[in-house]
C-alpha cells in the first residue's frame, strides 16, 4: 500500500518485537512514540534523534537535510503541553521540522517492513529508508527481539557526488552516558542510564549499530545550555566535520551520531546500515501497584531481558542473524503477497499484525503472553487479556501458536476459582489476586472453544488432558449452584440469568449472541470429552440440542436473531438486585438488546465454522439474518446516524454499527456503543457474510473499515476502540482461513482447503508449528511448506474430482481417495506436497 501527501499524516508504523515495546516512525519519516519504556508513550519523541543526509558536489558546495517530509501537524502548536511549549508556540522543536528536508515522501508498506522514498528536484539523489523488525511466524524467539532495523540507500542521479548518511540518536535518560564498543564488524554506541542499578524498574540503556566498519562515531554532541548542541551539531554536520568528542563526566540526554560515507556510481546505489536494540528490563505495575508482605513492590522482567544481558547483547545477536532474520521476515511478506486478497483485507490483516509490535502486548518472564484491549496515551487500556476481546483476535493461535497456549495456561491457571466462575482479567505480577468481579459469560465460553481449537490446531492430546478438568469446570459454571448469576440454571442448555458480556454491561434472558457462544463452548466439549472418553459429552451433547432447538425456535423473530427480554418486567431487576437496571421514568430495562438487529448475533457460528464445530444456527436462517443484519447495520454515510457514544466513524464515512433498531421497537437506553463502528466487530462480521457466501457483502465491509483508516483521517497501522493498537480488530485474520476453506485437525493428522474463490488461488496457512501457502491452479494444488516439517496422513479438498497422483517432496505416494479426502500412511512433508487432478 503506498501513501502519499496528505495521506502520511497520520501515520505511525511501529518497530518492535512481540512484547519489547517499540519505536514509531510517522509517514514523514520522523521517530515518534518512544514505547520502549514498558508503557504507551504516544506522541513522544526522544529528543533529536533523527536521521539526515549530505551530499557534497565536486565543486565543495553540498546540501544537508534531515531524512524527513514536511511537517502539517499542529502548526500552531499543540494543547495540553507544557509553558513555552504548547498551542501558540508552533511545532515542538523536537520534530525538528525547522531543518531542511525533503520536498516529497512516499510511504509504502508490506509488513513486517515499511518503506519510506524521499526525493526533492534540488537534491541530486533519491533515498529510500527500509524499516523492520524481525517477524518470523512459528519463531517467538526471533519475532520478540527488542530492536528496529534501518537500512539506508542512496540512488544518486550524479556519479561524482559523496554522500555522508547519519543516525543521532539522544540518550533518554536524565543521567546518562555514552560509550563507543565494539561489536561485530561495525561500530557502535552504547547508552546507559547512570541513574539508576539494572534490577530496577527505571534503568534502561540502548545501543546503536552500523554495520559499516569505516563508520565515523561521535560520541557526544557539545554540551551547553540553551540550544547550543543542536546549533554546533547542525553547523558541524553541514561543514562536513563531526568533532570527536568525549567527556569524562556524566551527563544528561546526551546525543551521539554515526555516520557513513561514499561515492557512489550512477548505477550502484550506496548502503549502509543501522540497528537500534533496547533494554529496560524490569517492569512494574504502574496502573496498580503490587508489594510483598515486607512491603516491597513487586516487579518482573520482561522476555527479553531474560535472553540477554542488556541491549549491546541483543545487539550483537541481531547483527550476528540479520541475513537470516531479514530473510525469514521477507518469507511472511512475500507469502502474504502472493495471497489471492482485495487490497483491503491485505492491509487489514497485515495492519492488524502492527497490534503484535505494539505496546498492547506483554511478554512476561517465564514467556507467558498477555496483552492490554488497547492503549491510552501514557498507560495500558483495560488490563488482563481481556478474555471476551482476545476471543476475536484469530491472528496469535495461527501464527504463533505456543503463546496462544500459553494464554490458556495462565488463565486456567490463575483466574479460575474453585467453583468453575473465571476472572476475565489476569492480573500482574502473575498470581496476585484477580479481584471479585462477576465472570463474562462470552469470555468464558471462548476460554473452553479456544482450547479446543489449541488443541486441534497442535494434535497434543496430553496438553488437552492435562487441561481438561479445568475445562468441564468452568463449563459446568453455567449450570452450577455456585453460579449467583444462575446462566443455565436448570441446566437445559439454554441461557436464562445475568449475563456479563463485552460490551461492559448485563443481559437478561436469552439472546441469540450468548447462547450461540454458549452452544460453541458445548460443542467443543463434546468432541474433547469424546476423544478422551469421558461421559460428560454425552452431557454436553444433549444441552447442545436443546439449547440449539430454542434458538432457532424461539430467538429468530423472521429476519434475524434477537433477545427475547420483556424491557418493561422488573423481575431481573429484583432475582439479581440491580437496581442501576431500571430506567425510573420509562418503566423499563437498560442495557438490552430486544428485538434490535446486533451484529454480534451469530458470533458464535463464525466461531463454530473456523473451528469445524458444526451448525449451530440454521442454515437458511441465519442466510435471511445475515442479509438484513447487512441491510440494516451497514451504514453508507455515517452522518445519518445519531450516535451518543464514541465518534470512531463519521460523515460521508460507511461502516457498521453495533446494534440497528429499524422497524422494531427501541429501548430507552438500549445496548451500549449501539451506533458505534468498532472495527474488530466489523471483521467479524464480514467474515460471517463471507462463511455464507455473501463475498461482496463481506467485503464492502472490511472496504468501508480501511477507507476509514486512510492515512490522512486515521493511523492505518492502529485501528481504535478502548484506545489505540486495539486487540479486537486481528479478528480479520479470520478472513484468511475463511477464504481458504481452511481446516484443521492435526490430532488425526489432518488439513482441508475448501476455497471460496474460483480459478487460480494462493493462501496462506498455518497448523502445528509450522506454516506455508496452498496454491490452486489448473488440475493441481500444491501445499507448500515454509517452516518446520508437517506430519499428516489425510488432506481434504473441496470440488477437485478424481484425483490422479500425491506427491510428497518429489516422491510419489500411494494414496486412497473416499469422501471428499484423499489419505495415506503418515509422512512428514518438508518441501510440499502436490496434488494432480483429472
Amino acid at each position: 500500500m503506498l501513501y502519499t501527501d496528505r495521506c502520511l499524516k497520520e501515520i505511525v508504523f511501529p518497530l518492535g518485537g512481540i512484547g519489547t515495546g517499540s519505536v514509531g516512525v510517522n509517514g514523514i519519516g520522523h521517530l515518534v512514540d518512544w514505547e520502549i519504556f514498558n508503557r504507551p508513550n504516544k506522541g513522544s519523541y526522544n529528543g533529536y534523534t533523527h536521521l539526515a543526509i549530505r551530499a557534497v558536489f565536486p565543486d565543495g558546495t553540498s546540501d544537508t537535510r534531515i531524512l524527513q517530509g514536511d511537517w502539517t501537524r499542529d502548526l500552531m502548536g499543540q494543547y495540553g503541553k507544557e509553558r513555552f511549549r504548547g498551542y501558540g508556540f508552533g511545532p515542538n522543536v523536537n520534530t525538528l521540522a525547522g531543518l531542511p528536508h525533503f520536498r516529497r515522501v512516499v510511504f509504502s508498506d508490506a509488513f513486517p517492513f515499511a518503506a519510506l522514498t524521499f526525493s526533492d528536484e534540488t537534491f541530486p539523489a533519491e533515498i529510500e529508508l527500509t524499516v523492520f523488525n524481525p517477524f518470523l511466524p512459528h519463531n517467538v524467539a526471533d519475532s520478540a527481539l527488542p530492536a528496529a532495523l534501518f537500512e539506508v540507500t542512496v540512488r544518486s542521479r550524479r556519479p561524482d557526488v559523496t554522500y555522508t548518511v547519519c543516525f543521532t540518536l539522544e540518550n533518554p535518560f536524565d543521567r546518562s552516558r555514552n560509550t563507543e564498543v565494539g561489536l561485530g564488524t561495525g561500530k557502535a554506541v552504547f547508552f546507559r542510564d547512570m541513574g539508576h542499578e539494572p534490577d530496577s524498574p527505571d534503568y534502561g540503556d540502548l545501543t546503536l549499530f552500523c554495520s559499516s566498519p569505516d563508520c565515523a562515531v561521535q560520541e557526544n554532541w557539545y554540551r551547553g545550555g540553551w540550544v547550543d548542541a543542536f546549533c554546533t551539531y547542525w553547523r558541524e554536520l553541514t561543514e562536513g566535520r563531526l568533532r570527536p568528542r568525549r567527556y569524562p563526566t556524566d551527563g544528561s540526554h546526551d546525543v551521539s551520531t554515526l555516520s557513513v560515507t561514499g561515492t557512489p556510481a550512477r548505477d550502484e546505489p550506496f548502503s549502509c546500515r543501522f540497528v537500534l536494540t533496547w533494554n529496560v528490563p524490569v517492569c512494574r505495575n504502574y496502573w496498580s501497584p503490587a508489594f510483598d508482605e515486607a512491603g516491597r513492590e513487586r516487579t518482573w522482567k520482561n522476555r527479553y531481558a531474560v535472553l540477554f544481558e542488556d541491549s549491546r547483547a541483543s545487539a550483537r545477536y541481531v547483527t550476528a542473524e540479520y541475513g537470516r532474520l531479514r530473510a525469514g521476515s521477507e518469507a511472511f511478506r512475500d507469502a502474504m503477497a502472493a495471497c489471492t486478497l482485495d487490497p483491503a483485507i491485505r492491509t487489514a490483516v497485515t495492519s492488524a499484525l502492527c497490534v503484535l509490535k505494539s505496546p498492547t502486548v506483554l511478554l512476561l518472564e517465564d514467556g507467558t503472553f498477555y496483552g492490554w484491549e488497547g492503549l491510552h496515551e501514557q498507560e495500558g487500556s483495560c488490563e488482563g487479556t481481556c478474555t471476551h476481546v482476545w476471543s476475536y483476535a484469530y491472528a496469535l493461535c495461527f501464527l504463533f501458536p505456543e503463546l496462544e497456549r500459553s494464554l490458556r495456561e495462565c488463565e486456567f491457571r490463575y483466574d479460575v476459582r474453585d467453583s468453575g466462575a473465571m476472572i476475565f482479567r489476569t492480573k500482574l505480577p502473575l498470581g496476585t489476586d484477580p479481584g471479585g468481579f462477576r465472570p463474562g459469560v462470552d469470555g468464558q465460553m471462548a476460554s473452553v472453544f479456544k482450547t479446543y481449537r489449541e488443541w486441534r490446531l497442535s494434535g497434543d492430546d496430553k496438553w488437552l488432558t492435562e487441561r481438561w478438568e479445568t475445562v468441564k469446570r468452568i463449563l459446568s459454571f453455567a449450570w452450577s449452584e455456585q453460579n449467583g448469576d444462575r446462566w443455565d440454571a436448570d441446566g437445559d442448555g439454554i441461557l436464562e440469568g445475568r449475563q456479563h458480556h463485552t460490551l461492559d454491561m448485563e443481559l437478561f434472558g436469552p439472546s441469540s449472541w450468548l447462547e450461540g457462544m454458549y452452544l460453541a463452548a458445548l460443542r467443543a466439549a463434546e468432541e474433547m470429552g469424546r476423544r478422551l472418553g469421558d461421559p460428560f459429552a454425552d452431557r454436553c451433547r444433549t444441552l447442545f440440542e436443546n439449547g440449539k432447538r430454542f434458538l432457532n425456535s424461539e430467538l429468530f423473530n423472521g429476519t434475524w436473531f434477537a433477545q427475547r427480554i420483556d424491557v418493561r418486567d422488573r423481575g431481573p431487576i429484583e432475582r439479581f438486585g440491580c437496581p442501576e437496571y431500571w430506567n425510573d421514568e420509562a418503566g423499563e430495562l437498560k442495557y438490552q438488546i430486544g428485538q434490535g438487529s446486533e451484529i454480534d448475533q451469530m458470533l458464535g457460528q463464525w466461531h463454530a465454522d473456523l473451528l469445524g464445530l458444526g451448525e449451530i444456527f440454521d442454515r437458511g436462517k441465519r442466510r435471511t439474518a445475515l442479509t438484513h443484519l447487512f441491510r440494516h447495520n451497514f451504514k453508507p454515510r455515517l452522518r445519518e446516524v445519531a450516535n451518543t457514544l464514541r465518534v470512531f466513524a463519521l460523515n460521508d464515512e460507511s461502516g457498521t454499527i453495533i446494534c440497528d433498531y429499524e422497524g422494531v421497537e427501541k429501548p430507552i437506553i438500549p445496548i451500549p456503543y449501539a451506533e458505534e463502528c468498532m472495527t474488530g466487530f466489523e471483521y467479524a462480521f464480514a467474515g460471517q457474510l463471507m462463511q455464507e457466501g455473501l463475498l461482496e457483502e463481506g467485503l464492502t465491509v472490511v472496504r468501508a473499515v480501511r477507507d476509514r483508516y486512510d492515512g490522512e483521517k486515521r493511523n492505518p497501522f492502529s485501528e481504535i476502540e478502548c484506545g489505540s493498537n486495539y486487540a479486537r480488530p486481528m479478528s480479520c485474520f479470520a478472513l484468511l482461513p475463511i477464504l481458504s476453506g481452511f481446516s484443521f485437525d492435526l490430532p488425526n493428522g489432518t488439513i482441508g482447503f475448501d476455497p471460496l474463490l474460483p480459478g487460480p488461488f494462493t493462501m496462506l496457512w498455518n497448523a502445528a508449528d509450522t506454516w506455508g501457502l496452498f496454491i490452486r491452479s489448473a488440475g493441481c494444488d500444491r501445499i507448500t511448506v515454509l517452516g518446520k516439517p508437517l506430519r499428516l496422513s489425510r488432506l481434504r479438498l473441496g470440488g477437485i474430482g478424481r484425483v490422479r497422483r500425491a506427491v510428497i517432496d518429489g516422491a510419489e505416494t500411494p494414496f486412497e481417495q473416499s469422501d471428499g479426502a484423499i489419505t495415506w500412511t503418515e509422512a512428514a512433508v518438508t518441501r510440499d506436497l502436490l496434488i494432480e487432478r483429472d
